[in-house]
């Protein structure tokens, strides 16, 4: 049994000093992996990967953790909320917020969509994914919105490579259905 799965469980059981001696052992990972996600996102974005982690490292609160797995599956959760809900608020901000509304059909200048756009859109159709095949909707959130390898997000799901490879390469092609073919989800 890993350390990090041995003070998941204490924490469960409700050993305040486990949560202490978790953070040192998985921050630098979750770290990482925002700051993977980060590069991903547009230059100038105002959420940077220690912020993120912080972020999901409270959404993460006192919730109990079956093992190192199913803590980073949260953990990614965690992170894909806190980046739509950021997305979510700029685009708030992008449309005026509380100032008066045009209509677009009046304006002669559109700008294309960014990555919150982008990140969004692939948001509002995963919870029907879910519905759908679970498994295939948290490959998604492992690979889209947290930026792990195959590799990493089998490691997380306790699954083969292969397995993850076929449910990225199905949920690809459902969510092509789904937001349509320019996404960058769909390309390589």
């Amino acid at each position: 049994m890993s350390d990090i799965t041995r003070l998941l469980e204490a924490a469960g059981q409700g050993d305040p000093m486990a949560a202490d001696e978790l953070l040192p052992l998985v921050y630098q990972e979750l770290r990482t992996l925002a700051a993977q996600k980060m590069a991903r996102e547009q230059p100038g974005h105002t959420l940077q990967a220690t912020a993120l982690v912080h972020e999901a490292w409270l959404r993460l609160g006192d919730g109990i953790f079956a093992n190192r797995s199913h803590f980073f599956a949260a953990a990614a959760e965690a992170m894909r909320r806190t980046l739509v809900e950021s997305a979510r608020s700029k685009f708030r901000e992008k449309r005026g917020g509380g100032a008066e509304h045009v209509d677009v059909a009046d304006l002669e200048i559109a700008a294309p969509p960014g990555n919150e756009a982008e990140s969004l859109a692939v948001h509002e159709v995963l919870d029907r994914l879910a519905i759908h095949d679970a498994r295939k909707a948290e490959v998604v959130k492992l690979r889209y919105f947290v930026g792990f390898s195959f590799e990493e997000t089998a490691d997380v799901l306790d699954v083969s490579v292969p397995t993850v490879k076929r449910d990225w390469a199905y949920a690809r092609a459902w969510l092509h259905q789904e937001i349509g073919p320019n996404h960058p989800l769909f390309s390589d």
